[in-house]
Formats: structure tokens, C-alpha cells, sequence
């Protein structure tokens, strides 16, 4: 019962998303089943403590997954104690398992030049005239045409997987160049869009009709499924996977958050500064987009072993 009103709780005055709920819910029954007992008398330090072990060395969770558990019964005694039923936060008695700071993974620019030059053909307006309804060749042309359009969206505006899948016509103003999105916590912001992805959009919504038979609304979902269902989480992976598959220059984790952290990276590069990518990224904090700095770091450092005249000779011959 509480585990259920504090979801109601996140649902409804947090608007944490779908998906964080789920994976809250998940630890907290996890952690009821390991206690054995009454949820609110097991919240103490000896307990969690022991859940700890038992996440690290029963089931060989790596750190990151433990402090994520850790992190939400942390948040859950928060309430409970705002609520009056605990007097203190155990979790925050419970040493945390140290882990390994990890830079962001992007794409090279050069990596993404290629994929977008090997399927242009694919959002060419030549292409358009052959989408004209349910036959096997139109959806043949309409699947590859929206999986294009799925990277070039991530790839230019840095959104987040959730964001993409929640977009709607009304969220585009192709006149303006803007594209407004919601995100955590129903946070709304606009996002700029280069005149090519606005021509990509526009041509991928006359396929959308072509394929439906019939005009589009506001409201309808921006992207949909060669079968005219609205895209979901798994579909964009999939897609993600298999479009970058076909980049030579691509070998390592192929997701949406790596096109996001590829943007943040190569806009970091060239000049823009910190507040800007925040806000782009619709981080809540400058600590979450300062992460970014770090491979820049690693670049401006490659830059300077190769250029500077004493850091090529070692430090030798000259002050």
C-alpha cells in the first residue's frame, strides 16, 4: 500500500515519467520482498545495509544499479518522513558503493556525415511520388524514410528517446524553425531546427498522408509505425541499431542518448557555450551538461601533444 501511494505520489505531484515509475515501483517491491516483513518497521540502516550486499554480491548488480536502488529508497524515506511516519532517512546512513566516472560515448562528426550521405536517397523528394498508399512498395519507402528521419531528429535537436516518442504535429512549427518539446518533469522548451530537417519533416508528413489516405491534425503523433501507430521506445531502438549498423566508422553502443551526447559534443567543440547546451538538452542543472567538458578536455589535450613545440619534444630544448 505504500509503495502504491508513493508511485501515486511521483505520478502526480513529481510527474516523474511512465517509465521512472516503473523502475521505482520495481525497486521498492524488490526491497519489500527482501525485507520479509513490514515495509515501514525494515527501513532501517542494518537492513538496507544488508540489501546492499545482497545486490552486490548475490546478485552481482554493478555499483551503478545499487546506488540506483539506494537513490530511490532514499527518495522514498524523504516522503515518508515529510509524511510524518519515519523520524529520520536510514538510506542515508548506508555507505554507497564507489563506481568508475564515466565520460559520455558519441559519434564522430565524420561517422554521421556518412550515414546521412548514404541514405539521402531515402528522404529525397524524388522517392515521395512512389509513397502513394498501403502497398508493399510504399511501406517499403515509408519504413525507410522514417527511420532516417528518427537519427536526423535525435541527431539534430539532442532530445531524449521519451521526447521523440511523445512529439505531436502541433509540437513542429516549420515557419518558425521550431520544434517545442516536454520534458522531465513536464518542463516545455523550443528547440531550433535547421532548414534541412525542416524540409525532412515536412516531406515525411505528405508520406504520412499519402499513406493514410487523409489530412493530419494537431494533435495526431508527429512520427508513426508503417502500420499508423505511434512510435514507442523499443521501436526507436531498434531503429537507432539498425540505421547506424550500416556506418562502417559506428562499431561501439548504438542508442538514442549517444546521438544526444554526440550533439552535446560536437556543439561544445565548436564554440557553444555551457548554459545555451542546457538548455538545448533541457538539463535541469549546468552540473548535468558539464559532464561534456570532460571529452573536450581529452581533445583540447590530443591537440595540444600534437602541436605544442615542447610538449612534442617531451619538455626538452627550451623553457
Amino acid at each position: 500500500m505504500l509503495i502504491e501511494e508513493y508511485i501515486t505520489y511521483l505520478s502526480q505531484v513529481r510527474r516523474y515519467s511512465p517509465r521512472t515509475k516503473e523502475i521505482y515501483s520495481d525497486i521498492l517491491n524488490e526491497f519489500s520482498y527482501f525485507s520479509e516483513g513490514d515495509l515501514l518497521e525494515s527501513l532501517t540502516p542494518s537492513v538496507i545495509r544488508s540489501y546492499e550486499v545482497y545486490l552486490l554480491d548475490k546478485k552481482k548488480e554493478d555499483p551503478r544499479t545499487v546506488n540506483l536502488h539506494l537513490s530511490v529508497l532514499s527518495g522514498f524515506c524523504r516522503y515518508l518522513m515529510k509524511d510524518g511516519r519515519l523520524k529520520a532517512n536510514p538510506a542515508r546512513l548506508v555507505s554507497r558503493p564507489k563506481t568508475e566516472k564515466r565520460l559520455p560515448v558519441f559519434y564522430r562528426e565524420d561517422s554521421m556525415r556518412d550515414y546521412f550521405e548514404m541514405t539521402s536517397h531515402d528522404a529525397s523528394e524524388e522517392t515521395l511520388s512512389l509513397i502513394t498508399g498501403g502497398d508493399k512498395v510504399s511501406k517499403e519507402l515509408y519504413s525507410r524514410r522514417l527511420s532516417r528521419l528518427v537519427i536526423s531528429i535525435l541527431y539534430s535537436t539532442g532530445i531524449r528517446r521519451s521526447e521523440l516518442v511523445g512529439l505531436s504535429v502541433g509540437n513542429v512549427d516549420l515557419s518558425r524553425r521550431v520544434m517545442r518539446v516536454k520534458g522531465k518533469g513536464d518542463k516545455t522548451r523550443e528547440i531550433p531546427l535547421v532548414p534541412s530537417l525542416c524540409k525532412e519533416i515536412s516531406l515525411y508528413l505528405q508520406s504520412v498522408e499519402s499513406m493514410e489516405g487523409r489530412s493530419r491534425t494537431a494533435s495526431d503523433p508527429l512520427l508513426v509505425t508503417p502500420g499508423g501507430n505511434k512510435l514507442y521506445p523499443v521501436f526507436v531502438d531498434r531503429v537507432v541499431k539498425s540505421e547506424l549498423g550500416k556506418v562502417a566508422g559506428i562499431t561501439g553502443r548504438k542508442s538514442p542518448h549517444v546521438l544526444r551526447h554526440s550533439l552535446a559534443t560536437g556543439l561544445l567543440n565548436e564554440g557553444a557555450d555551457l548554459n545555451s547546451i542546457k538548455e538545448l538538452l533541457g538539463h535541469s542543472s549546468l552540473a548535468a551538461t558539464q559532464v561534456y567538458t570532460h571529452n573536450s578536455i581529452e581533445k583540447l589535450k590530443k591537440v595540444y601533444v600534437n602541436a605544442h613545440p615542447r610538449a612534442k619534444s617531451g619538455g626538452k630544448n627550451g623553457d
